[in-house]
């Protein structure tokens, strides 16, 4: 087999991510607490970064990014103040009573013996969002000294003080054990009969009482229709996790990228410079990079961080500009009104690729008239119309909610009749995406509606 050697030119072109390139690319797509995590590492690792400590903060808007960064001693940050109100924007946080707080004012009114307050309060520190003690009564063992002279029983005593703390169910082990406990705390209150029934169905049947239909119910109970009625009623009031509202008033705020505001008939979106990192290099006298090699690199670096903080944040508010601009309708007239979008429809107009508008949206907020809002919600794909045209989602869950709204309390629209509206409107849905998307906006079932609704006339 012969051999031969031969010489080719070929053209190609090919994309080298440079340095600064990809950390341009990793810093845009941080968070705004991640963004921040960073900076005060590179504050850590590079001495020629110094932070800049102003009380002046101001907003920047798309049209507006600083001419000059040329200057390497400048700092990065945006001088045009703020208006007074965009100053309102930094929740008020106070602290919000937790469960554990509820429980032991309560034992401050009753009369316990100190150690039995101790086991008590070592139970409530157990509980968890949803009220419940999942682990064993003998694992308390384990915390308590032996010279305490405690044992298991001293334990259990003080578990049965517990379940009898306000609110019902609190300290159960599971969900037949919390509805156990408040059917008990409502007995003397019902007919022998609706008291039974409704202990058969926590004991035996809970799967059926979640399928929500009564007929099955009555039919594994052995009782008449109205009969299972009334034990479906009853137990829809019980609360199946008595410590979640105290774990739904733990406040999780976020902090906005974004500020929107509107100014005449225009909505100007503008950077929230509060969160954005002002750096500048620290001047050295007599310093150059042939006397000191060493910290070349350093400065190099440092330049790099400031110029892609830079890029990072004027990306942003061109993309918030840009869906606000696509989202008009929905800032003026709600979620019914919002269109279709998709990361291209931003990405083309801005020249930018449809993975860095996915980056700058990533865990991005906007602080707007109707409250904060990820810029990513803000993106879907249109659902098909009768015409042609295409429908967001959320205006489709808007819609379903309208009607359920204005639905008659003992006659509830079922997910068929609400996809036959919605096909009166030319929003054509299947039944399954009716219930997918009333699940989404946290609306029971027909049947569950109309028994709460049977159940509030009683």
């Amino acid at each position: 087999m012969q051999t031969s050697q031969s010489l080719e030119l070929r053209q190609q072109q090919q994309l080298a991510l440079t340095p600064q390139l990809q950390q341009s690319i990793r810093l845009l797509q941080l968070s705004t607490l991640e963004l921040e995590q960073e900076v005060a590492q590179a504050l850590l690792d590079n001495p020629l970064l110094e932070r800049i400590d102003s009380e002046q903060y101001g907003t920047e808007s798309a049209d507006q990014a600083p001419a000059n960064l040329a200057s390497e001693s400048s700092a990065l940050g945006f001088t045009n103040s703020a208006p007074d109100d965009d100053n309102d924007w930094f929740p008020e946080a106070s602290e919000s009573p937790s469960l554990a707080r509820y429980l032991k004012e309560q034992l401050i009114m009753s009369r316990f013996q100190p150690y039995e307050r101790v086991l008590l309060e070592l139970l409530i520190d157990e509980l968890d969002d949803n009220g419940y003690l999942q682990c064993e009564l003998s694992d308390f063992l384990a915390y308590l000294p032996e010279e305490a002279g405690l044992d298991l029983d001293d334990i259990k005593s003080a578990y049965q003080h517990l379940l009898q703390l306000e609110p019902a169910g609190v300290g159960a082990s599971s969900l037949e054990h919390c509805l156990r406990l408040q059917l008990d705390r409502e007995r003397h209150r019902l007919s022998p009969s609706l008291a039974r029934n409704a202990q058969a169905t926590i004991a035996r049947h809970l799967p059926l009482l979640a399928t929500g239909s009564v007929q099955r119910l009555a039919d594994a109970l052995g009782v008449s229709f109205v009969q299972a009625q009334e034990v479906y009623g009853l137990l829809l009031r019980f609360n199946p996790r008595p410590g979640a509202p105290w774990a739904d008033n733990v406040a999780d705020y976020v902090v906005p990228d974004v500020f929107l505001k509107r100014v005449g008939n225009q909505w100007i979106a503008s950077v929230n410079s509060r969160i954005v990192p002002k750096l500048k290099l620290v001047q050295l006298d007599g310093w150059t990079s042939q006397t000191h090699p060493e910290l070349a690199q350093q400065h190099q670096a440092a330049q790099a961080l400031i110029r892609s903080l830079h890029n990072r944040h004027i990306t942003i508010v061109r993309v918030a500009q840009a869906i606000v601009d696509h989202q008009r309708s929905y800032f003026e007239y709600g979620p019914a009104a919002m269109r279709p979008l998709l990361l291209r429809d931003i990405a083309e107009p801005l020249a930018l690729h449809e993975s860095t508008v996915s980056r700058a949206t990533r865990q991005k907020y906007m602080q707007t008239p109707m409250g904060m809002i990820e810029l990513r919600s803000l993106f879907g794909e249109g659902l098909p119309n009768e015409d042609g045209s295409s429908i967001a989602p959320s205006a489709v869950q808007a819609r379903i909610g309208e009607l359920i709204a204005q639905e008659p309390s003992l006659k509830p629209l079922s997910d068929n009749a609400l996809a036959t509206l919605l096909a009166k409107d030319g929003i054509t849905v299947a039944r399954r995406t009716v219930a997918k998307y009333r699940d989404l906006l946290g609306i029971e079932a027909a049947s569950q509606r109309k028994a709460r609704a049977l159940a509030v006339r009683r």
